[in-house]
Order: C-alpha cells, then sequence, then structure tokens
C-alpha cells in the first residue's frame, strides 16, 4: 500500500450481524444469503416504485462482508505462499458480490485464509448499499422520463468516488479505524466491471473463462470461431462442452449450428467468444480492436474475474532487418509510449516476463511449427516490443529511430504493453506473442494482395500456437502461475 510500516487496524470489523465460520460452504450459504436477500430488497422497492405504489423499506440493502482478525501467533512467518495469507497481525475484510457467480473463487479464498492461519473467517451485512443499477440495468427502460428524474431521491446509485483502484494500484491509504483491505476489489468495482463486460463484449460474464487470448485483428476471430464450431461438431470437443458467440449464442457439444437469426444484428465494441470447459479452464477470445484505450478499457474489467493468464496474439510491425514477414516475436520487455496507464502504474516500473509463461509460448511455438534450434531463432525472436498510441507513428519514423535503437526495439503495436502493463497492476499473468505483419522502417508495407496472402498463411498457424501455450499451461497446473512475481509488500490475501 502508501506504507511499508506495520497498519493501525480497526478492532472491530464495520460490518453488522456478524457471525464466525470455520467451513468455508457455510461461509459462502450465508453469503449467499445475505446477497439474496439484498438484492431482493432492492428488486422489490424499484417493482413499487416503477408501477407507481409506496416504496417498502431497502434499509439493509446492503453487500455481504467477509473478514478475518489475525493475531501475532496465528501468523505466516515461514515460507509464505504468494497469495492467501495477510501481511500484519489485523483485522481484515472487503465487501463481496454476486456469489452465484464467484462462488468457486470465494470458496477458494476462504478455504486458503483458515487453513495459512487457523482461524475461523465472519460474514455479516456491510454498511455499503448495492446500487439499483447493479441489481435491475435492464429494467429502467421500462419506466418514465419524470420517474428517472425521481431515482435518484429515492434509491442508492453507484458513488464513483469510492470506486478506483487504489488498492491494486498501491496508493490505498485506509480510513484509521478501518479494516484492512482483503480483496483487490471491492463489491462495487467488481459491479461496475461485470456490468460493463456485457456491454463491451455482447457475452454475459459467467460465460468468461480463465484462459483468455486477445487479438487486434478480425481474422483470428474468424479462425476461433471456425475452430469453436467444429469442436462442437465433433464427438468430444476436445475437452469443451459448449461455444458461446456475442448475444449469447451457445452451441453446445453435439448440438446444431445456430441460425444466423439468432445473432445480434451488430456486433458490440469488443466482441467476446467462449470456448468452455465445465471447470471455467476454457478460452475466451476477445477481439479489442486496434489502440491501448482498449486494451485497457478490457483489462480493467476482465480482472475482477480473476483470470489465471492472459495472453496477446496479434499482427505487429517489425523493426529489423533480418525479420521477415510471418516470423514471431516473443516480448521479454515493452516500451510504454502508449501512455494509457501512466497514472495508474508509473513508466519507470518494469513490467516484467513472467517466465512459465514465456517457457509455453515458446513451447508451443516449437510443437506447431516444428521448429528448433537456430531455425527456431531466427523465426522467432524474444525482444523488447514498442507499445504506441499513435496509429501514424510512420510518419515521424524519422524522430523514432533513435528511440527504437536505444530501447533494442525489434517490434511495434498498440496493444500489448498496456495489456502486459494491466496484467503487472492488476496481478494477472501475462504474455505477448506477435506475428510480423510488415515492416514500414525497411520498405515492407501491408500492400493489400501481400497482406492477404500472408494472412492466409500464417492466422490459422498462429492461433493454434496460442490455444496449443494455453493447453501447456493448464496441464503443467495453474497454481504455478500465480506466484510472487506480481505481489507487493502489504498485498490482500485474495488471488
Amino acid at each position: 500500500m502508501a506504507c511499508m510500516n506495520a497498519p493501525v487496524f480497526s478492532s472491530a470489523h464495520p460490518a453488522d450481524q456478524l457471525a464466525e465460520f470455520s467451513d468455508a460452504d457455510a461461509a459462502l450459504a450465508r453469503i449467499r444469503e445475505i446477497y439474496d436477500a439484498s438484492v431482493g430488497a432492492v428488486r422489490a422497492r424499484f417493482d413499487a416504485f416503477a408501477s407507481g405504489k409506496p416504496l417498502p423499506s431497502a434499509a439493509h440493502a446492503c453487500y455481504p462482508y467477509l473478514g478475518i482478525s489475525v493475531n501475532i501467533e496465528t501468523m505466516v512467518t515461514d515460507s509464505r505462499p504468494s497469495w492467501g495469507t495477510v501481511a500484519y497481525p489485523g483485522v481484515y475484510g472487503t465487501t463481496v458480490t454476486r456469489p452465484d457467480l464467484l462462488a468457486d473463487y470465494y470458496r477458494d479464498q476462504i478455504e486458503r485464509l483458515m487453513r495459512y492461519h487457523r482461524v475461523p473467517v465472519v460474514v455479516g451485512l456491510s454498511r455499503r448499499p448495492i446500487p439499483l443499477p447493479f441489481v435491475i440495468e435492464a429494467s429502467t427502460t421500462d419506466i418514465s422520463y419524470t420517474q428517472a428524474r425521481e431515482l435518484e431521491a429515492s434509491f442508492v446509485l453507484p458513488e464513483l468516488s469510492r470506486i478506483d483502484d487504489g488498492i491494486a494500484n498501491g496508493t490505498y491509504e485506509p480510513i484509521p479505524g478501518e479494516a484492512w483491505p482483503l480483496s483487490l476489489f471491492p463489491a462495487e468495482r467488481v459491479d461496475l466491471a461485470l456490468q460493463r463486460l456485457y456491454h463491451y463484449t455482447g457475452t454475459a460474464p459467467q460465460h468468461v473463462q480463465r484462459f483468455v487470448l486477445f487479438t487486434n485483428y478480425q481474422r483470428y476471430v474468424d479462425e476461433f470461431v471456425a475452430l469453436g464450431r467444429a469442436l462442437m461438431s465433433s464427438s468430444d470437443g476436445g475437452g469443451y462442452t459448449r461455444f458461446v458467440e456475442p448475444g449469447d449464442v451457445v452451441q453446445d457439444l453435439g448440438g446444431a449450428e445456430p441460425e444466423d437469426t439468432t445473432r445480434p444484428r451488430a456486433l458490440p465494441q469488443m466482441p467476446a467468444y467462449h470456448l468452455v470447459r465445465e471447470d471455467k479452464l476454457g478460452v475466451t477470445l476477445v477481439n479489442i480492436g486496434v489502440g491501448p484505450s482498449n486494451a485497457k478499457t478490457m483489462t480493467d474489467h476482465l480482472a475482477v474475474l480473476r483470470p489465471h493468464c492472459w495472453l496477446m496474439v496479434g499482427h505487429c510491425g517489425g523493426l529489423r532487418r533480418s525479420q521477415q514477414l510471418g516470423d514471431y516475436v516473443l516480448a521479454h520487455a515493452y516500451v510504454r509510449d502508449d501512455h494509457v496507464l501512466d497514472h495508474d502504474l508509473p513508466p519507470w516500473v518494469p513490467v516484467p516476463p513472467i517466465a512459465e509463461i514465456q517457457v509455453a509460448l515458446q513451447e508451443a511455438v516449437a510443437r506447431v511449427t516444428g521448429l528448433s534450434g537456430s531455425e527456431m531463432k531466427t523465426r522467432m525472436r524474444t525482444g523488447t516490443v514498442v507499445s504506441t498510441d499513435d496509429r501514424n507513428w510512420e510518419l515521424k519514423s524519422k524522430s523514432l529511430y533513435a528511440r527504437f535503437n536505444q530501447s533494442r526495439a525489434i517490434a511495434i503495436d498498440m496493444e500489448s504493453a498496456a495489456v502486459a502493463a494491466n496484467g503487472f497492476r492488476l496481478r494477472v499473468p501475462y504474455g505477448t506473442l506477435l506475428c510480423v505483419s510488415d515492416k514500414p522502417l525497411h520498405g515492407e508495407l501491408k500492400l493489400r494482395g501481400m497482406a492477404n496472402a500472408f494472412y492466409r498463411q500464417r492466422v490459422s498457424q498462429h492461433m493454434t500456437i496460442g490455444l496449443e501455450a494455453i493447453r501447456i499451461l493448464r496441464e503443467n497446473g495453474v497454481e504455478q502461475l500465480h506466484s510472487r512475481k506480481l505481489r507487493s509488500f502489504d498485498e490482500p490475501a485474495f488471488r
């Protein structure tokens, strides 16, 4: 957080109706009970408001609270795990939301806390009311303009001054007497992100898988969609049970491909596609399009679902004369000339490579391409990627030449640094494998015919490499991905 000194803690949890639990399932059941009751009260009040009836009370329609009190005797001091423990003795807590969606995640966090610290957790009713839009967003179209103006006086609306990333950014300073944070994301931050995810991707958050691929080009989406539909038409689906497209269009294993009439007439800004496994260890592909703003927006919101990793697989410009179109670039460092995260993660903060992901990507390239030895090193270079916020950077290439030279950069794009930097900031393991689609510095531009030939030859292989890397990471076990490399001094216990 903001200070390395031991914090001043509250002696009591900031919640009501507190009860202790030594069983994770029982604690989770109480969280569900509180959440369902609070959401039900908000809905009942809104239904009465929309129909012009007297409003029932919703005074206790607040988020559930989860906390733990740790003393010096129950601290973990030797070989502290990378997550699941607290840094100091004291009182820790967080508001939680959507136990229907995040039950497995919450259960895992609760079990680890109790196992490592050997004390029960407490669950109660927080003092943070659930804002109306996080409960009944779809219903607001049924009320009049006059009623919409009256909502503010009758309901709790999101208080943006309380929704930020101070905890994740390491700048959070708790009010004296408050509990120390237990999670990177309080409930309101999670609810806001979940609401935005559907808006941007066109799919409900429950479809999002724990392995995420980002791309900046539609042809990768076409390849992924073709693969997803083919798997659903196969006998076993390769371990996947359904394929979900924007509009929540679902094709189950063994089922017929959905009719075009069931798909949305227009795609959302950053459409998402999901190859779903029952254990949530499937693959979500998001087309973030061009630019660092989209990359930041999507990773800001996906992070609340706590993916095991996200990988950028897209196109880049090669900066070295020795590179050929179709060569791969494995990023191990970034020049963050996109500036989109400068206020959250200062540019002087290094974004280190995650060894487990680097190894998986390199192994996937070798398996899919069949390359090895010096040939492998020639066709896949490891080095620094420049990410810019200027789509027409080529117009000032002369002034950028020295910058490229000094940074030892081998490729340039617009999204990879934001994806990696936000992974570092939000504790989501990250990696980047790009494919050289042009070399503007050396006169090899994207001419229409040449580009089409290149795309046909490389997109399928590149997508296969990304999926193979995920398979390797899954088989090696997701626990190893969540190492202490991404943890700060006063890190919240939740992964």
